[in-house]
């Protein structure tokens, strides 16, 4: 298996160096919390998704990572194709937006900063702005960070970092910190459901682990990190006592991200399988 860091070896030269010997695989890519992956066919990039970004995008954003780790499994596929650019193409934009990126980090270091708007003094009434430029200034609010802004402007978060450079240099826009989150209060907000203790909410819990299972099953170990994090809020949320809220969110996340990975063939497949699972279940609960 061919793996390494990002701080050694950026992923545009990473590619670059499958991609010559016509290999099929997928590169898992992290930085933190943050998975993507890159699918290649014979050398050629068929696919990428990053969260909720697919495509070309998703391979612009991992490009810009100059830290975390990389690791290509041989053999792993995608039906679902979202790249038609050749390689040569869109890895010279992606290296290009890696160049860029160097130096919008000298004033932004992170997509997690948040954006406060000021007005330069003397400057009031005077302020000249393009269309997207004030899309971006009327989503700064002082709490959303650059990359919430980005999904709330439906913009990549490269464009948004690009045009918030222009307007830190402007001194119309200064960066904080991310908010510090507030400690857990003595006296929960939600009243907690002892998962132990309730045989309903136990045998939900079991019923979440069975649909985690399915879907490991259908699309593999490279939808593990999303598996686990959509069985985790789901698990907090029966601990809330959401019940079959809860139930609904895990099959809905699970769902989505077969789509993502592997295309509605595939998405209509667990749809099926889920839909056992609960009868199954639900025979079993009398």
């Amino acid at each position: 298996m061919f793996q390494g860091s990002l701080k050694e070896l950026h992923l545009p030269d990473v590619i670059q160096l499958v991609s010559v010997s016509s290999k099929t695989g997928a590169f898992h890519l992290q930085k933190n919390s943050d998975e993507g992956i890159i699918y290649l066919e014979q050398g050629r990039i068929v696919h990428a998704v990053l969260g909720s970004t697919e495509g070309d995008e998703a391979v612009y954003a991992m490009a810009t990572w100059t830290e975390g780790t990389f690791r290509f499994v041989p053999d792993e596929a995608s039906s679902r194709h979202s790249i038609t650019k050749n390689n040569t193409n869109l890895l010279m934009e992606a290296a290009r937006r890696l160049d860029e990126w160097k130096v919008l980090s000298k004033k932004i270091p992170s997509l997690d900063m948040v954006p406060r708007f000021e007005v330069p003094q003397g400057k009031q009434g005077k302020i000249n702005l393009n269309t997207q430029e004030w899309l971006i200034m009327s989503k700064v609010n002082g709490t959303s960070s650059i990359a919430e802004i980005a999904v709330s402007s439906g913009l990549s978060p490269f464009d948004v970092a690009k045009m918030l450079y222009g307007l830190i240099t402007m001194g119309l826009v200064k960066l904080e910190p991310p908010k510090q989150k507030p400690a857990p209060s003595a006296v929960p907000l939600v009243q907690s459901v002892s998962v132990d203790s309730d045989p309903v909410i136990k045998g939900l819990k079991e019923l979440l682990e069975k649909l985690a299972d399915t879907t490991v099953e259908t699309l593999g170990n490279s939808a593990i990190m999303g598996i686990r994090r959509a069985h985790e809020q789901a698990v907090k949320e029966l601990k809330e006592g959401k019940g079959a809220e809860a139930v609904q969110f895990m099959c809905q996340e699970l769902l989505k991200q077969a789509n993502i990975l592997k295309g509605a063939d595939i998405q209509k497949l667990l749809a099926d399988k889920f839909r056992e699972v609960l009868t199954s279940w639900n025979s079993e609960q009398g």
